[in-house]
């Protein structure tokens, strides 16, 4: 009935084009007529249409009906995905709120509305299309058939994945599932890659990180390295779902110090398997690392160091001291005088390789002073002109003066300076063979901004600075990265000990300066010693010295404090032997007890500064709240950082290193008693 009375409508459009066109040519073109015929036409052509659309929805209607029951979930969309029908299992698969077919495939796949948009522009151009989607363990078939102008069916199947899609293991995410989406212009880098490695795409952004911009073929075995075990297994199992993938940090090959972090995911394209690779430049992050890394070994090498020489100068102290007993004792006329003298001889030098452990892990007890380094070196060259040989000559010069003002005064010890320069020049001399000429040069070196070099920051200011420079064989750069390390030494075996250049180290760090060196195979080594110039009074602040005196009897009473028996018995004969009354404590606590006797009289404390338990600075302390008059000696195989400020707040102590003589001892404790 409604198509009759559409029918109608139309015959009656129709009727008045006729009207109008018969009134043209019997009264002439009046407007009115002919604005009759147009409206008529236009009013038949409207009708027409909307005739034709009703046709078509009644006609997808009456087609939708044949898929009604059946079990594969089906829809009638418009072009924009809104559903117009929907059959009772699509219903049930997805749920009576899913309105959108972007509700069904959301879950499927990063980018929804582009797989939509893809698929209905294949079926306009060829009628119909479909796409596998993999899931867990499963794939959902989309196909999709042009039914009308804006209308398309679709059909969305569970199916079992393909062979050439192997299922995901037990408990593996889903795998990511993207879509062709265009990623050229996204500003991250990023490539995929097939199962068997070879590169498929690569977007602008990892071009340009990887090639500057330009366009390779590649393999991701011949771009990454580094892994421990070889990249394209990590490739292939994460392809397979063995891996679910992960990030990991890689070496770009070819690129000895450019490192990549790559995320690598499974994902599926058009039906083919592959891997998405994103990628970020680690190169800052690895270098940090090994800066840590390489701090973290320096500082564990260091305390070794340092706990190895603290007990090893007790035991030297312990083997020193009883030689000196034994030399009171022998005249030089004796037989066995030559005996005991080597014994002290070998002790030192013993104490000389203990004392270059302790400067390597900056705990060596240093007696810092204002220096001139001019005349430092004025000093000490003529000892220096004495370790050069033959074909190999030294000289010395004063560089790079801004109006020639003189170098800045430094402040450190200047016994240990002397010892890192001659370490330095015996280096450079041995390093010419076929002789040459061993240079050093000075120089006043203001920084306008921090210097960064060789993982160290020099900060602005003004330096001295003194340049160490040979004409030899150089030092290859694989071995620059441990040319400060303690025991490397690139000398054949039992030519060095390797701890020259670690205790050059450790000395330049203990008194605030930088060492850097600089090689080149062939042509020779340059080190540079940074020292910060000194702007305080020209006493500088320098520790507390025991005065030396002439050795004669002694008066008073000394209670000595030691954890090593042997160090304990040395000093308590040699004490002993002096004049002075000594008393003997194993521990500070065993100290602190026989101190509870209020009618017992001390004149002096000898003690250790590292001991189990209580330390010597902290029992001190205490005892001084009771006896504020006595007076200390501190006693330490190494200088412990916070012994400078826990001395400082003990009044009248000094401090005596570690291996001492009998003679340094009762030297110290007179020259404090006196």
């Amino acid at each position: 009935m409604r198509n009759g009375f559409l029918v109608s409508l139309t015959a009656l459009g129709l009727a008045l084009v006729l009207v109008g066109t018969l009134s043209w040519g019997s009264f002439g073109p009046p407007l009115a007529f002919g604005g009759l015929v147009l409206l008529g036409l236009a009013l038949a052509l409207m009708l027409h249409s909307r005739i034709a659309a009703r046709q078509g929805d009644r006609d997808s209607h009456l087609a939708f009906l044949l898929v009604a029951d059946d079990p594969i979930p089906c829809f009638l969309t418009d072009s924009a995905g809104r559903m117009v029908l929907r059959n009772r299992a699509a219903e049930t698969r997805f749920g009576a709120d899913a309105h959108t077919l972007l509700a069904v495939i959301g879950q499927r796949t990063l980018n929804p509305g582009e797989l939509l948009h893809r698929l209905q522009q294949t079926a306009n151009a060829e009628g119909a299309a479909q796409e596998d989607l993999l899931g867990h363990n499963s794939a959902l078939r989309l196909s999709v058939h042009r039914a009308d102008v804006d209308r398309y069916f679709w059909r969305a199947e569970d199916r079992a994945p393909s062979a050439d899609l192997p299922p995901l293991p037990a408990g593996a995410r889903p795998p990511v599932v993207t879509v062709g989406a265009d990623l050229e212009d996204v500003p991250v880098a990023i490539m995929t890659f097939g199962p068997d490695g070879v590169m498929r795409t690569a977007n602008l952004a990892a071009r340009e990180l990887m090639w500057n911009g330009e366009t390779r073929a590649a393999m991701f075995h011949d771009l990454f390295e580094g892994l421990g075990r070889p990249v394209s297994e990590w490739l292939a199992d994460v392809t397979a779902g063995r891996h679910p993938g992960g990030s990991e940090v890689l070496r770009q090959r070819g690129e000895a110090e450019r490192y990549l972090q790559i995320t690598l995911r499974r994902y599926v394209e058009n039906g083919r398997l592959g891997a998405l690779a994103i990628l970020n430049d680690a190169t800052r992050l690895k270098t940090l690392e090994a800066q840590f890394v390489q701090s973290q070994k320096m500082q564990a090498i260091g305390q070794l160091a340092g706990g190895i020489a603290h007990d090893f100068n007790n035991l030297l102290t312990a083997i020193s001291g009883h030689c000196d007993l034994l030399l009171m004792r022998h005249g030089r006329e004796d037989t066995d005088f030559a005996d005991l003298e080597q014994i002290r001889q070998n002790a030192n030098r013993a104490a000389s390789l203990v004392g270059q452990l302790l400067a390597f892990s900056r705990k060596q007890t240093l007696n810092p002073e204002v220096l001139d380094l001019e005349d430092v070196l004025a000093d000490l060259i003529h000892l220096l002109n004495r370790l050069m040989v033959e074909k190999v000559d030294l000289s010395l010069a004063h560089l790079g003066r801004e109006g020639n003002r003189p170098l800045g005064r430094i402040r450190a010890d200047k016994r240990q300076i002397e010892q890192v320069l001659i370490n330095l020049v015996v280096n450079a001399r041995d390093a010419m063979p076929d002789g040459g000429d061993v240079r050093i040069e000075t120089e006043a070196v203001t920084l306008a901004q921090d210097l960064q070099r060789d993982r160290a920051t020099v900060p602005a200011g003004d330096y001295t600075v003194i340049r160490v420079v040979d004409q030899g064989i150089g030092i290859p750069e694989h071995q620059l990265r441990q040319i400060f390390e303690p025991f490397f030494t690139t000398k054949r075996i039992g030519e060095g000990t390797g701890l020259g250049l670690s205790m050059a180290y450790g000395i330049m760090k203990q008194s605030g300066g930088f060492i850097f060196v600089d090689s080149v195979l062939g042509q020779g080594t340059t080190f540079s010693l940074y020292f910060p110039v000194f702007d305080g009074d020209a006493q500088g602040t320098l520790p507390s010295e025991p005065r030396r005196v002439a050795a004669r009897k002694g008066e008073g009473v000394v209670l000595l404090v030691e954890d090593e028996a042997s160090v304990r018995a040395f000093a308590s004969r040699a004490l002993t032997l002096r004049g002075y009354t000594v008393l003997e404590a194993a521990s500070a606590e065993e100290a602190l007890a026989r101190l509870e006797d209020k009618s017992l009289h001390i004149d002096l404390f000898v003690t250790d500064v590292v001991m189990p338990g209580m330390d010597g600075p902290a029992w001190v302390r205490r005892a001084h709240l009771n006896r504020p008059g006595v007076k200390v000696v501190f006693m330490s195989g190494y200088a412990d950082d916070g012994l400078a400020e826990d001395q400082a707040r003990v009044p009248n102590s000094v401090f005596l290193p570690k291996p001492f003589s009998l003679s340094d001892l009762t030297n110290t404790v007179q020259g404090l008693l006196s």
